[in-house]
This record gives C-alpha cells, structure tokens and sequence, in this order.
C-alpha cells in the first residue's frame, strides 16, 4: 500500500466541497422557490471576524508602520456537505 500525501487529500477534499457548493448554486437556479430549495440552499457561514468580534469578518493586525488584514470565510450547505462525502468516497475507493 502506498501513503497519500497530505497535500493531496486536501486538495482533493476541498475539490469536492468546491464542487459540491457550486452544484448547490446551480440547484438555486434551476429548483422553483419551495421547501427543498430552502433545505439545499440553507447554509452556515464561519468566518475569522466571528473569532475576535469584528462585524466585517475581517481580523485588522495594526503595527503603527504597517497594517495587515486577514480574512476567511467558509460557508457550508448542505450541497457542499455531498461534495465532501463524495470525495472521501473517490479517496477511499481509489487507494
């Protein structure tokens, strides 16, 4: 058995989500407003502002000479939950 690298499994992960949330958003287009829209398209959004308080989810770093900003937001629906499981799947089926 060979070892995957780590690299590999996130991105391949993350492809997955990626794909998963943008078959959601096609989903948005095409389903009529009704409750399965909803249930496809409900989502929850984590982000670094919630961590420190800031409104804007962006975390301001200010060194009197220099100011950094960071910022990420991850938004999760229930699509993009698919992706992710078929991923793990892809990975688990192709060692």
């Amino acid at each position: 058995m060979t070892k995957r690298d780590m690299g590999m499994v996130f991105i391949i992960l993350l492809f997955g989500t990626l794909f998963g949330t943008l078959l959601g958003e096609l989903l948005g287009w095409l389903l009529p407003d009704s409750v399965v829209k909803e249930f496809f398209l409900k989502s929850v959004e984590f982000n670094l502002g919630g961590l420190v308080g800031s409104e804007t989810g962006v975390v301001t770093l200010n060194l009197i000479m220099l100011t950094i900003q960071f910022g990420l937001s991850l938004t999760f629906n229930f699509t993009s939950i698919i992706g992710f499981a078929s991923a793990y799947y892809f990975l688990r089926y192709f060692r």
